[in-house]
């Protein structure tokens, strides 16, 4: 039987679900954004609606709505400044705009699925924290079920009295997976919010690259680029999850399995997270 209070080893592996373990280049809820502020008359661009990604819902839209551009086109437009009572109503139509195409992105990253069976088999539990709410997740969750993820936990924005970049969901994780130390728990997110978020739990921290919303490309749209121009778009990817403080950098997790075996290495000499140098 596993021992799951060995601070020698990783016990859990707590994923972000878009732009990480399915919907390569995170592309449902940036599409729903941009969809959201056009029904109402705003015009913003996809760099803008991916900014705050990995934020809960509300406080994304809200993030979007503080863009001076943004401000000035709803002031314009409504004749006065974006109300905290607009949020609500964006937020009202946005989750279920957001629902109705997330299952036409849930296909998974190549080597996902078999990346999270052989840490099963390795005996370490598989979390998940979400940017999705509870009426999102509830249609994505079971298309994820029948195709094979099922991960030990979901902890959606919402859930909690504050979402990312507060360690609130990862606590959660530790107390749903009965998993402690922090330093045995690994984050792996494809924002820097996510990132933020594992380091505010004290747990290492593994940023995805290209399959996540720092590239945006669907795997076809990536597959398609130049090497040179791949090249450039990992450069700046891994650049700004480096300065989110991500301890790791990979392309997808089909490359997690190397830095699990590091950062085990890690723990046996007993230096934690906080001790090693993003």
């Amino acid at each position: 039987m596993t021992n799951f209070h060995n601070p020698h080893r990783v016990q859990a592996v707590v994923f972000d679900w878009a732009g990480t373990i399915l919907d390569f280049g995170s592309r449902a809820p940036m599409g729903a954004f941009v969809q959201l502020f056009k029904d109402f008359g705003i015009d913003i661009s996809i760099p803008q609606a991916r900014g705050p990604m990995g934020s809960a819902k509300w406080d994304h839209i809200a993030a979007l709505c503080q863009l001076p551009e943004v401000a000035a086109q709803w002031e314009s437009r409504y004749g006065k400044p974006v109300a905290n009572s607009d949020i609500d109503h964006l937020y009202e139509v946005f989750t279920p705009m957001n629902a109705r195409v997330v299952g036409d992105f849930a296909d998974f990253i190549p080597g996902a699925l078999e990346v999270v069976n052989r840490l099963r088999l390795d005996g370490i539990k598989i979390g998940s924290t979400t940017g999705y709410n509870r009426p999102i997740m509830d249609v994505l969750e079971p298309i994820a079920a029948r195709a094979g993820y099922a991960p030990d936990n979901i902890v959606c924005a919402g859930d909690l009295a504050a979402g990312r970049p507060s360690p609130l969901m990862m606590y959660r994780c530790f107390a749903d997976l009965g998993i402690w130390p922090a330093s045995t728990v690994v984050k792996v997110d494809d924002t820097g919010v996510g990132i933020a978020e594992g380091l505010n739990a004290g747990c290492w921290t593994v940023g995805v690259a290209i399959s996540g919303n720092a590239n945006g490309l669907s795997l076809p749209e990536w597959q398609a680029l130049s090497s040179d121009k791949q090249a450039d778009i990992r450069s700046s990817a891994n650049e700004q999850l480096r300065s989110a403080g991500a301890h790791f950098v990979i392309d997808s997790v089909a490359d997690l399995l190397p830095v699990i075996e590091q950062i085990n290495q890690h723990l046996q000499r007993q230096e934690l997270p906080a001790q090693v140098a993003a």
